[in-house]
């Protein structure tokens, strides 16, 4: 009956396994065996806390370490940004004047940059968290 299905053909489901799915599945249990090995930067103890406290229960270190290197790589990545943010300031600050020389081109190379919130707030926002300064610093 044409009505059974609203006019949406499915195709049909096959209970085979294709050689890509044994190797994905063969290199997800190599990572997992990887990960009992893997001290992340965060330690577990830490993220466990925090996994409790929002109500997340598990017995199992390995998920506790891929959150923990999942909350590295969003760390690292907001770090990279907020890097990002803060040499575009500095070299808009210091090509404003009337043309910069080659000394001051090879002393950007060497700068040391410092994490403000100005760079942070900008850099966080891009993941949707907003950063406001408290009402005493304004």
């Amino acid at each position: 009956m044409i009505g059974d299905n609203f006019g949406i053909h499915r195709p049909s489901v096959r209970n085979t396994t294709t050689a890509s799915e044994e190797r994905s599945g063969q290199a997800l249990s190599d990572f997992l065996v990887q990960l009992e090995d893997y001290t992340p930067t965060i330690p577990d103890a830490v993220t466990s806390h925090y996994l409790n406290s929002s109500g997340f229960d598990t017995t199992d270190p390995r998920i506790i370490r891929l959150i923990s290197i999942a909350v590295q790589k969003f760390i690292a990545d907001v770090a990279n940004d907020a890097l990002q943010h803060c040499k575009t300031r500095s070299s808009n600050t210091s090509s404003g004047g009337h043309g910069s020389s080659s000394k001051n081109q090879k002393g950007s190379k060497d700068r040391k940059y410092n994490l403000t919130t100005e760079d942070l707030a900008p850099a966080l926002n891009d993941y949707g968290i907003t950063v406001r300064k408290a009402h005493y610093f304004v």
